[in-house]
């Protein structure tokens, strides 16, 4: 195929704006399915995706399309995620097109995730071809949100396309938009071969599978490969392109999206953002590749059996190899034994993985509190970086604690401003900006602590604006506050699972809290339990499980009381010998009660 009819575009929008419907209706009105194969979401493969109703993995298909010129164009489309947790997927997908379609909920509008896709896609040089979906719905109002979208782009209403994916109104139109506005790929096939990784996966018979994009050159069955940033050489045995399985080819060559079976063991050869290049003649130029996944928030998983262990490490490392963006290194923890320190993209990223690890693979989880890194100064000026509360160093060598701070973007009605504005001053936010983007909703900028939203803020913030808000981030900086670490002793020795870092102010009622709640959930024993919050040898909170109590003076029918005094002097001996080698066995819910503390 020629390269000026090939056509690299990528759907985008916030989540449950209706990209994933849109791509079911290209694939069928450009017949890339029959019937038998098409159902809905048909993009979305993972049991998970379809369940939930959103995108989690970017998907790649290929579509031939006969245009109003009479000419036969290979459009490449690529699926993204909505979700402010999978914003590394868009990025990735971004980096392999030349047009974007921006999509655009005719009852919702312009929401958070929109503009931020909007701004990646401008970055990137994209042409966008902007789309309001949905106006068959009862409350849409299209012409209201066209003129949003072309105010927000600077461009003619008229240039924005109004469409229903689910009623298929529109689609001929997108495709048509497609093949005049967004520009054909450059590059020569004459060339050195450079071909950029966008997406990866593993297959158990064919090793690293990479999906790339070709710039340069021609990649072919036989020749050999090799790549930017790894000394490594591979013969390849198969290339082509997706269609909802692979369908080999002869050649790729410039311009074009498939992928590349070279029998890669190494799963870590096939990095997101490398370049793929002929070992025989190789580039002198890279492709600039872009930021791998950066983890944001961290965990401990356990498996709730010890004896699970090793098949929690062969769940993890077979889920890593489709999922690049997961982190995990061994931990120890000396209530829950050993497991996993696990980094997340988000809350959301967190949900999904420990999900599919117990559907999947049948592991059974526990998750400790997710935390963030924190940047560390000692008092001799050494800078450490932690990811969890059990690394932090005793609080006399310590300078200063600095934690991640990000830039948050809310859009909800007018008319919640106070109850957002309240929420965001609990998690220390700082307010920054305020815009109206119509009269009915406005924009509010935030600068918060990311610690303070990765637990529960999405959920609070959608309850207290009735489901409308919605929410960006981007990171920041680092910023040093009054932090502190605050552990919970049960009898005494510190329990490292209920550790947490936490800002000075908010530590008291955390910790009191935390301790009536564990009161609550810890089975009572011979002895009494003292539970308590503390920071350093500060005790900040605290109370007790009582004991079981056995009534050793019921067998005593009267008598001198001296007797009685006897049987509970020798009662109380016993309770305090048990006190001294007895051992708490702390439940499950017990750990589980901290990730849901302050949601009753």
């Amino acid at each position: 195929m020629q390269t000026d009819h090939i056509r690299n575009f990528c759907i985008v929008a916030h989540i449950d704006h209706g990209k994933s419907t849109l791509a079911d209706r290209l694939l069928e009105t450009t017949h890339t399915l029959d019937e038998r194969q098409m159902r809905e979401q048909v993009l979305d493969s993972n049991e998970l995706e379809r369940e939930r109703g959103i995108t989690i993995k970017l998907h790649a298909v290929r579509m031939g399309y006969r245009a109003s010129d009479g000419d036969e164009y290979e459009l490449n489309l690529i699926d993204t995620p909505g979700h402010v947790d999978f914003t590394y997927e868009v990025s990735r997908s971004l980096a392999a097109c030349e047009g974007a379609i921006l999509v655009l909920d005719a009852t919702q509008g312009i929401q958070a995730q929109t503009l931020s896709n909007l701004f990646l896609a401008l970055d990137a040089n994209l042409e966008i071809v902007p789309v309001v979906n949905k106006i068959d719905l009862v409350g849409a109002e299209p012409e209201k949100r066209r003129a949003e979208v072309a105010d927000l782009l600077g461009v003619k209403p008229e240039s924005v396309l109004l469409a229903s994916a689910k009623q298929g109104i529109g689609i001929p139109e997108i495709l048509e938009a497609v093949v005049e506005r967004v520009p054909p790929p450059t590059g020569n096939a004459a060339d050195p071969l450079r071909a950029l990784i966008f997406d990866s996966y593993y297959d158990q018979y064919q090793g690293a599978v990479p999906s790339v994009r070709v710039v340069d050159g021609v990649i072919r069955p036989g020749m050999h490969i090799t790549f930017g940033n790894v000394n490594a050489d591979y013969e390849v045995t198969e290339v082509g392109f997706m269609r909802l399985g692979r369908v080999p080819q002869p050649e790729i060559g410039p311009g074009e999206v498939g992928y590349v079976v070279a029998a890669i063991k190494e799963v870590s050869h096939t990095r997101v953002g490398d370049t793929i290049l002929d070992a025989a003649n190789r580039a002198t130029t890279l492709l600039p590749g872009y930021q791998e996944a950066r983890p944001m928030v961290f965990a401990g998983l356990y498996p709730t059996r010890t004896d699970d262990y090793e098949d929690l490490r062969d769940a993890l490392e077979k889920l890593r190899l489709n999922d690049a963006s997961l982190h995990y290194e061994p931990e120890t923890s000396v209530a829950l034994g050993f497991g996993f320190r696990c980094g997340f993209l988000g809350l959301l990223h967190m949900e999904i993985v420990q999900e599919r690890l117990e559907r999947e693979f049948g592991v059974d989880l526990i998750t400790t509190v997710p935390n963030v890194e924190y940047h560390i100064t000692l008092t001799d000026g050494t800078q450490m970086h932690i990811e969890t509360p059990t690394a932090m160093p005793p609080r006399t060598r310590i300078e200063t604690i600095a934690e991640p701070i990000v830039r948050a973007r809310i859009l909800c009605p007018s008319e919640y401003i106070g109850n957002v504005q309240k929420l965001c001053h609990e998690r220390r936010g700082i307010f920054k900006h305020m815009h109206y983007p119509d009269p009915q909703r406005v924009e509010l900028d935030f600068e918060l602590p990311l610690s303070e939203i990765v637990l529960d803020f999405y959920d609070k913030l959608k309850g207290s604006t009735r489901g409308y808000a919605a929410l960006d981030y981007e990171f920041l900086e680092y910023r040093p506050d009054q932090l502190v670490k605050l552990d919970i002793l049960v009898n005494g020795e510190p329990v490292d699972a209920f550790s947490v870092i936490i800002h000075e102010e908010k530590a008291y009622l955390y910790g009191r809290d935390l301790v009536r709640k564990l009161k609550d959930l810890i089975p009572k024993q011979q002895f009494a339990i003292a539970l308590q919050a503390s920071i350093g040898n500060d005790i900040i909170a605290r109370t007790n499980v009582s004991a079981l109590r056995k009534n050793v003076t019921a067998k005593c029918y009267g008598g001198d009381i001296t007797r009685k005094r006897k049987l509970l002097e020798k009662q109380k001996e016993g309770k305090k010998r048990m006190k001294q080698v007895g051992t708490v066995d702390i439940p499950q819910e017990a750990f589980l009660a901290v990730l849901n503390l302050g949601e009753d």
